[in-house]
């Protein structure tokens, strides 16, 4: 998926299955998770952003889970083709699409709650350290990720349903990838030193997961 030039079509079905995958082994519950835990019974007018948005089924599912009509988004992702792909997905979710670094995106205000999901394993540790100084920075009340434990069970599993269930030579390529990439919970706790912050808390989650919340 860091590849410049994938054709759309292949984006596409890329996206669509990564939101299945979601769905069906709870990454959108834990994004929802991540959010109630930050706001808790909350019912004001909200800002929240989503790095690395992909095709910004997060954020829908943030949307039709958490019944608050004030809430507004902001999806940011490197690749235009994944912003134009979640506008034309969402066209009635109040939410602004930005092709563009996260770290060099700007906002009228800070959001309330950043976070990111599937989208840390992309990056070095030095990139990690910097971007939760700027989460931390960036928001109001917190920011959170949701993101892959290493795990050798974790890895064959998914090789295996890829391998039978996906239609996509991305998927197949990058879900093993992606798990080979992930961290252990000792290695996100010298992560979230290293970058000078106490105040998270690490949660493991199913399938494989961690969830990370840094409350302000």
């Amino acid at each position: 998926m860091d590849a410049d030039d994938i054709p759309f079509e292949d984006i596409k079905q890329t996206l669509k299955e990564l939101n299945t995958i979601n769905s069906l082994l709870g990454g959108h519950a834990i994004t929802v998770a991540g959010v109630k835990t930050i706001i808790g019974n909350e019912k004001t007018t909200l800002h929240i952003c989503e790095i690395g948005c992909g095709g910004g089924d997060n954020l829908k599912a943030i949307s039709t889970k958490i019944k608050n009509s004030s809430i507004y988004y902001t999806g940011i992702d490197l690749k235009e083709t994944c912003t134009q792909y979640a506008q034309q997905q969402y066209p009635a979710l109040p939410a602004k699409w930005i092709a563009s670094d996260y770290s060099k995106a700007t906002f009228t205000s800070n959001p309330d709650i950043i976070f990111s999901s599937l989208f840390c394993h992309h990056f070095t540790d030095e990139q990690l350290v910097f971007m939760l100084q700027w989460m931390k920075e960036k928001c109001s009340k917190g920011f959170f990720i949701n993101d892959l434990q290493r795990n050798i069970v974790a890895y064959y599993l998914i090789k295996w349903l890829t391998k039978i269930f996906s239609g996509s030579y991305l998927v197949k390529n990058d879900a093993c990838l992606s798990v080979a990439r992930g961290f252990t919970k000792k290695e996100w706790q010298v992560l979230f030193e290293k970058a000078g912050i106490k105040n998270y808390s690490i949660q493991w989650k199913w399938a494989f997961r961690y969830l990370l919340i840094c409350k302000k």
